[in-house]
């Protein structure tokens, strides 16, 4: 199985990191789910490029978290992850977007009122839909 990871070597955010969060989101997403196998380190390691001891340290931090459980000789495996974990994920990495844009555009001197309008016109643009 091929992960849809994608790592940017110009972040400042480690790789071992963004491998991290890229496969919490993809359980929190549901395209992972319990049960699913992960690929093993070397498979992994050599798909994305990037040192074996790189890819140890992601799934030991997501197994220390409760993301993913490994059987010795039988692989890595999706954990059981509850609903709440989930949605504290999908809020996380949202607000964490939204805290970023803001930082940039009030680097640039955006008032509140035009980070409402553009924040607003990308929601429409995306067809969200206004309560």
């Amino acid at each position: 199985m091929e992960l849809p990871i994608h790592l940017s070597k110009t972040s400042r955010e480690p790789i071992y990191h963004q491998i991290e969060n890229q496969i919490k989101t993809l359980i929190a997403s549901g395209q992972l789910a319990e049960g699913d196998m992960l690929p093993s380190i070397r498979a992994l390691a050599k798909d994305l490029e990037t040192s074996v001891i790189t890819i140890r340290r992601a799934y030991q931090n997501l197994e220390y978290q409760g993301f993913i459980q490994t059987t010795q000789g039988k692989g890595t495996y999706v954990a059981p992850v509850d609903d709440g974990m989930k949605q504290q994920m999908k809020i996380s990495e949202v607000y964490q977007a939204i805290e970023t844009a803001i930082k940039i555009a009030l680097s640039y001197d955006y008032t509140v009122e035009q980070l409402k309008e553009i924040f607003f016109e990308v929601i429409n643009e995306k067809g969200g839909k206004s309560k």
